[in-house]
Formats: C-alpha cells, structure tokens, sequence
C-alpha cells in the first residue's frame, strides 16, 4: 500500500503536477468571488494534467512516427546521422561534452548499422551557436569511441539545422559519388528529415531511432498520473517545423 501511495502522490509534489491541486485550490478559493477566475484556473490545471500524460504525448508523437519501419536489407552506399543535441563541458571519460540522451539513442542506433551494412557515416551537425562546442565534435569522439574507424566517418560541419543538414549532405554525398544514403534520426522527426532531404535531391532510406510510441501499447493507472511536458514539446516543436519548412522551402 505505501509502495502505491507513494507513486500516487510525488507526481503531484513535483514539477508540472505541483501546480494542479495548487490551481484547484485556487479554484475552490477564488469561486465565489470570481468564478471566471476559478474557471480559468480549472482549465489551466486541466491542461497540464491532460498535456503531461503519456496517452495525450504518445497520441500527438505517434502520427509523427507512423509508418516508419527498419528496412531489412537497404542497398545504401553511406549513413547521414543528424545531430540530436550536446551538452556542452561536462567531464566525460574521452573528453569534453556529451551527446544529449536523445542523439546517444541515434548514434547507438548508428553504430549498429554501421556494424551491420559497414558503409561510411557522414556525420551532420555544425555549430548552431557561438561559444558552444559544435556538435560533430562530440559525436564524432563517441563513434570512435564505440569502435567506429576514423577512415569511415566524414563530417558536415556547416549545418545549424535539418534544411542545412540536407544541403550540405547533399553536397558530400555528390563529391564522394554516393548515391543512396540510410538517414538516421529520431522516428518523430523523420517526417521532416524526409521533406528536407528529398528537396536537397537526395535519395535516401530512412532508418528510424528512439521510437517513443507503439501500435496498440496498454495503459495502465500510473500512465494517467501527471508526467512532464518533453514528448509533448517534442511533438509541437515537430509540427511547427513541418509547417515552417513547407512554407518556407
């Protein structure tokens, strides 16, 4: 029973459930003097709860990631990974700085295809911002690291964002006479990868990691506690680039 209790009550002691029985007591309080204001409130804790669950995330990411399979036997001559994410400075056991959790899932998905089909990487990610470690960097360290051989990785170092990490791909894969690249990236942001790529002229086989959403999946009581927002931004975030990229490419 208290192993219950306690999964029950801290997603309300922490960040963004704190703030619902807050905004509820805020509601009861202020009901009388305002019920405008108590209704607002209502619909505000209503939103975290609904936007910080698992169902309503995985519903919003799982029409990013529909569709998307692994490819059994693709006749690639090379991988483009995308950039996912550093975090900058941090001790590490090779070095400085790290893949965020997001891009370790693409480069581990990399490496084992990498293993599997033994074709070069072309790695895509520049320096979105000054003063910061640009990204190939780091993930060029950890591929090494995971035992990829410095002869088969290439980097593209100009890209600040998936328009630019097509581009630029574009432009090595015709210099070194590649025809067909596996693209890897995170399933909910392969829908755009797609649409940049395909525009940038480049054939490609997508090849999807860190898959967040599945066919069917089973909710159980804890799933309807409130979470946090990151699969929710990510879906958002993913939406709004969609949009933008059709409209502006």
């Amino acid at each position: 029973m208290l192993f219950y209790l306690k999964k029950i009550i801290t997603p309300f002691l922490m960040p963004p459930g704190v703030f619902i029985p807050l905004l509820i007591l805020s509601c009861i309080y202020t009901f009388k003097k305002s019920k405008k204001v108590a209704i607002f409130n209502l619909i505000i804790a209503t939103l975290i709860w609904a936007l910080s669950i698992p169902p309503v995330s995985d519903l919003m990411l799982s029409g990013l990631e529909k569709g998307l399979r692994f490819p059994k036997d693709p006749l690639a001559d090379c991988i483009v990974l995308l950039g996912g994410g550093i975090i900058d400075d941090v001790p590490d056991m090779t070095g400085a700085g790290i893949p965020t959790l997001e891009m370790q899932g693409r480069i581990l998905t990399c490496v084992r295809a990498f293993r599997k089909f033994h074709i070069p990487i072309i790695i895509s990610g520049g320096q979105p911002f000054k003063k910061r470690t640009p990204e190939y960097v780091i993930v060029r360290r950890f591929l090494l690291d995971l035992g990829v051989p410095d002869s088969m990785i290439i980097v593209e170092k100009r890209s600040k964002d998936t328009w630019e990490n097509a581009r630029y791909s574009a432009l090595i894969c015709k210099k070194k006479g590649f025809k067909k690249a596996l693209l890897i990236t995170s399933a909910y942001h392969m829908k755009r990868a797609i649409f940049c790529f395909k525009r940038a002229g480049m054939d490609i086989i997508p090849f999807p990691a860190n898959f967040f959403t599945s066919p069917g999946k089973e909710y159980i009581w804890k799933d309807f506690l409130p979470h946090n927002f990151l699969n929710t931004y990510r879906a958002i975030h993913e939406y709004l680039g969609i949009i933008f990229y059709k409209i502006a490419y």
